[in-house]
């Protein structure tokens, strides 16, 4: 089943949103290519989490620093 962000798996309630609607996005990406739900989390959060590394949001403190 896809989800979306208002339903998602319980292991990403604790995301900041951002990270959570990337998460959201990889794992259902991973769930088409056939991995069961279980590692599509796992690799989806921390992809999501070093996604976020990589993306800083506009305006946050980080992105001004670089």
């Amino acid at each position: 089943m896809p989800w979306n962000h208002r339903n998602y798996p319980v292991s990403m309630k604790n995301l900041q949103p951002r990270i959570r609607n990337k998460a959201v996005e990889i794992a259902n990406a991973l769930l088409e290519d056939g991995y069961d739900e279980g590692r599509a989390i796992a690799i989806a959060t921390a992809k999501a989490k070093e996604w976020n590394e990589d993306h800083p949001a506009s305006g946050s403190a980080d992105h001004h620093n670089k």
